[in-house]
């Protein structure tokens, strides 16, 4: 018997008095495990994120070719909406900028952001590995904020990527011009800049929401591929019945209501209202979202 309690003793530290109150291992500390550093690292290995990346690279670059092999085109109609765009996307770097945010807002970055806050733990479950981090042990709490804090890292990633490898293609290609466009006079390059970062800003913000439907549906379902296609098709399906004027004021609490508020950042003078009120919209719906996923992920039982 008094062998017995000094090899349990002895488990871990090889001594007596190696185990630490509540029953853990001397020294462990909770929030020493699954380091931040460790799990970016890790999600960097992953191909999805070296394809979703670099394809952020590769955008720009395809529109800014797509545009060199038109503009020898004489049939192009430039007197409707879209022959106006590409003549202001092709004025300057930051007009072509612009342009390419405004192509990719309202789907390309909600896929991205979709799959890096929606893959994150579903795939983890998929692959049999969730349970196995838990059992490091990982508490619940702190590997869900570790994996939340670095998906939205890469996404955030991804809009820099977008936005800083067309500034830098169209400035090369176009000169660092004024920023023009359909809603606001001339700007002068410093304070187009200026603008751009801000739309940049609020365009992060709103897709918050994105990335908390995506993580809430990551935790409640172990196929990666639902996660993320049920985030995007619920931000599709947002963004038709905001289109039903017949609901009203109803379209003002949906989360795609104030999606494309961000051009009153570009309007002389600016118009901050309906960008007020998205930013506190999306907030408010990520803060829910993330909210319920640590409510279901810390009360669910873990078998894969």
């Amino acid at each position: 018997m008094g062998q017995s309690a000094v090899d349990a003793g002895d488990v871990g530290g090889g001594r007596s008095g190696a185990v630490g109150p509540g029953g853990a291992a001397a020294g462990y500390r909770p929030s020493a495990t699954l380091p931040f550093a460790a799990e970016f690292r890790r999600q960097a290995s992953r191909r999805r994120t070296q394809l979703a990346l670099g394809f952020m690279v590769l955008l720009p670059l395809i529109i800014l070719l797509a545009f060199e092999f038109g503009s020898g085109n004489d049939d192009r109609n430039r007197n409707n909406e879209f022959g106006s765009l590409v003549d202001l996307a092709t004025s300057g770097g930051l007009n072509f900028t612009l342009f390419s945010i405004f192509v990719s807002s309202s789907f390309l970055l909600v896929v991205v952001v979709a799959l890096f806050c929606g893959d994150t733990v579903a795939s983890e479950a998929s692959w049999g590995s969730l349970r196995y981090l838990l059992a490091v042990p990982v508490p619940r709490a702190r590997l869900l904020t570790v994996k939340l804090l670095v998906a939205l890292a890469y996404s955030a990633l991804a809009l820099v990527l977008l936005a800083g490898t067309a500034l830098l293609a169209g400035t090369l290609r176009y000169g660092w011009s004024p920023l023009r466009s359909q809603v606001s006079a001339e700007l002068a390059p410093t304070e187009g800049l200026l603008r751009l970062l801000a739309v940049l800003g609020y365009l992060a913000v709103v897709l918050l929401v994105v990335a908390g439907l995506a993580f809430l549906l990551s935790v409640t379902t172990d196929a990666a591929l639902g996660a993320v296609g049920g985030a995007v098709l619920l931000w599709i399906l947002s963004s038709i019945l905001d289109q039903i004027t017949a609901l009203g004021g109803l379209r003002t609490f949906l989360p795609t209501h104030y999606a494309s508020a961000w051009l009153g950042l570009l309007s002389t003078p600016v118009q901050t209202d309906d960008v007020v009120r998205g930013a506190i919209s999306a907030v408010s719906y990520a803060t829910l979202f993330w909210g319920l996923a640590f409510w279901r992920f810390t009360r669910k039982d873990v078998t894969s």
